[in-house]
Formats: structure tokens, C-alpha cells, sequence
């Protein structure tokens, strides 16, 4: 791809070897400075696909001037790319800083005011400091937004408009997102310029999951999902729930029924609370996490062994982003999606969504395994 040593040094220490497709479509148009609209199913390495071409711009360049903005909805995921930013940029010896909420503001400052090349934001906390003097977006060359349909869904919008208006007009922007609905792409021809556009699959859940659907009243899922965190191969399992009350209720259940170690992550908990949360499942210290969908698109963990849908998703798209917390970077994953009577007409129009039809059982036969009764896409 002619990416510079530098840029080739930050790859071979994070153990990169062959671009994803999305990296292989997107970096070589994105180095061009073109304007760049990117979909992708999650967990198909979007943040490289965006970050590697912005470094290879940034080679030589002087330091100590922010250069580049990210725009992400979940402070998770603000964290994780600002991780990869650092990892990737370290041989160029570039800065990068996560502006999110729920942290203390004189820290961040103290990072924007020593001249951070890379700044990864939240909307909100980002607003924040535009409305001190030391916020100087004039320097900015490069603007990502990522994720845009789910800052679509969080209310974020106005934001990113306020945002982009004190942006220099010449800039480079790419957009990314996992969906592609049309408020997306009139978001996107309001602020980009002339633009590529490159997809790989955006509609489906990623390749490499197996999945599984049983018919259970809502009176019993709790009882299912403590005999489904039984099984021995259920390693390292994220459960998604629609409230957070529920989600600490849960953690709680589990533990008392299973023996096992399970916390809960989700709006209603502090930033520290929910890093402790993520570094604890991360390390394998507590292998289950009850999580809302805060956590869907904001957790990038290794080797997640299974994702268990409680609630059925409220759409396809939630469905593809809670599933690509497994199965990422070409590994393999299963999904699990409980369905009571009242979910049936959601679960019917995810399946004609994504184009399948997901096995249904009434109850697990753990006897002869999981394996034997799950459905490969």
C-alpha cells in the first residue's frame, strides 16, 4: 500500500499482516485525500481503516498541532480508538487523547493545551470545551465520524452539526458506519466533498457466527441463561439486556446461581466503574458481562466466545452490532438469542433482514451440546 516505515513499525507491533477487506478498499482511496464513505459489518477492522491512511498524511509532519478529530457516540469506543490511535502512531511519535463525559474536564485540558495531534471525542464532553478559549479547531486536516448511525440514534446530530461548522472548510472527512440508512447519507452529502464510497457487507452480520434462537417464556430466561452459562465452552460471554436496571439484577442472579464472576456495564454506571467493568472481562478475571447497548458497539475485546441476546434487539442493526462483539478479526463466535412469544414478529423481521433463518429449539439439550444444534450462516 507504500505506507511509510513508520506507519509499517505501529502494524508489525499490534501483530498486522494483511489488510481486512474494508482496510483494502478504504486506505488506498482515503491516502489519495479523497472524501471517504465507509460501511462495514463491526468487527471488520473499520478504526484501522481510517486511522492508517490519516498517519501516513501526518509522516513528517510537525508536531504539537491537532490535526485530526474523531467523532465516536460511546465513550468505549472513544477509549478503544484512541488505544489504537497511540499504538498505531507511536513510531511517529504522535499523541492522542479520549475527550468523553463522565471524567474530569482539567486533565483533558491540560492534553488539548499541550498540543495533542489526535483528539477522539464524544459530541457532548467535545462541546464542552469548544466553549473555552484554549479549544483551537482551526489546525483540524482530518475529520472522522464513526459510527454516524448510532450518533444518528443517540440524538447526537445537532452536535455534529455545531462541531463540523468550526471546522476549516478545507479539510479531509470520512465517514463511517456500520449501517447505511438515508439520514446517514444526507448527513454525509451535507459535509463531505465529492466522496468515495466503498461497503463490504454492511447488512449482514459478519462471516464465522453460528447462531441459535430458543423459544422460552419470559418468566424462564433467567433459568435458561443460567443453564446456558453452565456449559463449559461459554468462556468469555457478553449479555445483552434493553435496561440497565436489569442489567445489575442480572449480574447479581447469575453469580448466585452459577458461582460464576459477572458485572454489569451500562449509562447508569461511572466511567471508572464501567473501565474496571471492561478491564475485569478483558483480562478474563470476570468472564460474563451483563451489558446494554451502550457496550454494543464500544467493547473490542479478543476472543469473546459468545454473545446471548436476552431481549430479542429492537432491530436487525442492533442485532449485527450486539453479535459482532464476537467472531471479530476473522475468528469464529457464537450467538444466542433468547425469543419469547411476544418477541416472535421482531425475531421474524431480523431473520428477513439479515437474510436467514436462525434455528429455533424450545430448550437446550445440553446432553448432546450446543454444537449440534446451532446454525451456521
Amino acid at each position: 500500500m507504500g505506507l511509510a516505515p513508520e506507519v509499517l513499525s505501529g502494524l508489525t507491533d499490534m501483530g498486522y499482516t494483511e489488510p481486512t477487506p474494508i482496510q483494502a478498499k478504504a486506505i488506498p482511496l482515503a491516502m489519495k485525500g479523497r472524501d471517504l464513505i465507509a460501511s462495514a459489518s463491526t468487527g471488520t477492522g473499520k478504526t484501522a481503516a481510517f486511522l492508517l491512511p490519516i498517519l501516513q498524511q501526518l509522516v513528517g509532519t510537525k508536531q504539537g498541532i491537532m490535526r485530526v478529530l474523531v467523532l465516536t457516540p460511546t465513550r468505549e469506543l472513544a477509549f478503544q480508538i484512541d488505544e489504537q490511535a497511540l499504538a498505531l502512531g507511536y513510531h511517529q511519535g504522535l499523541s492522542s487523547v479520549a475527550i468523553v463525559g463522565g471524567m474530569k474536564m482539567n486533565p483533558q485540558e491540560d492534553a488539548i493545551r499541550s498540543g495533542v495531534e489526535i483528539i477522539v471525542a464524544t459530541p457532548g464532553r467535545l462541546k464542552d470545551h469548544m466553549k473555552q478559549k484554549y479549544m483551537d479547531m482551526s489546525t483540524v486536516q482530518f475529520l472522522v465520524l464513526d459510527e454516524a448511525d448510532r450518533m444518528f440514534d443517540m440524538g447526537f446530530l445537532p452536535d455534529v452539526h455545531h462541531i463540523v461548522s468550526r471546522l476549516p472548510k478545507d479539510r479531509q472527512t470520512l465517514l463511517f458506519s456500520a449501517t447505511m440508512p438515508a439520514k446517514v447519507r444526507k448527513l454525509a452529502d451535507s459535509i463531505l466533498r465529492d466522496p468515495a464510497t466503498v461497503a463490504v457487507d454492511p447488512s449482514k452480520p459478519a462471516e464465522g457466527l453460528l447462531h441459535l434462537a430458543f423459544s422460552v417464556s419470559n418468566a424462564r430466561k433467567t433459568a435458561l441463561l443460567a443453564k446456558v452459562l453452565s456449559y463449559d465452552r461459554m468462556t468469555s460471554v457478553i449479555v445483552f439486556v434493553k435496561r440497565k436496571s436489569e442489567a445489575n439484577s442480572l449480574a447479581r442472579t447469575v453469580r448466585r446461581l452459577t458461582g460464576r464472576e459477572a458485572d454489569s456495564i451500562h449509562s447508569g454506571r461511572t466511567q471508572q466503574e464501567r473501565m474496571a467493568a471492561l478491564e475485569d472481562f478483558r483480562t478474563g478475571h470476570c468472564p460474563i458481562l451483563i451489558a446494554t447497548d451502550v457496550a454494543a458497539r464500544g467493547i473490542d475485546v479478543d476472543k469473546v466466545s459468545h454473545v446471548v441476546h436476552f431481549d430479542v434487539p429492537r432491530s436487525s442493526e442492533d442485532y449485527i452490532h450486539r453479535s459482532g462483539r464476537t467472531g471479530r478479526a476473522g475468528e469464529t463466535g457464537e450467538v444466542i438469542t433468547f425469543v419469547s412469544p411476544q418477541e416472535e414478529r421482531e425475531m421474524a423481521s431480523i431473520e428477513k433482514a439479515i437474510g436467514a433463518k436462525i434455528q429455533r429449539d424450545k430448550m437446550p439439550r445440553f446432553d448432546t451440546g450446543l454444537n449440534e444444534q446451532r446454525s451456521r450462516r
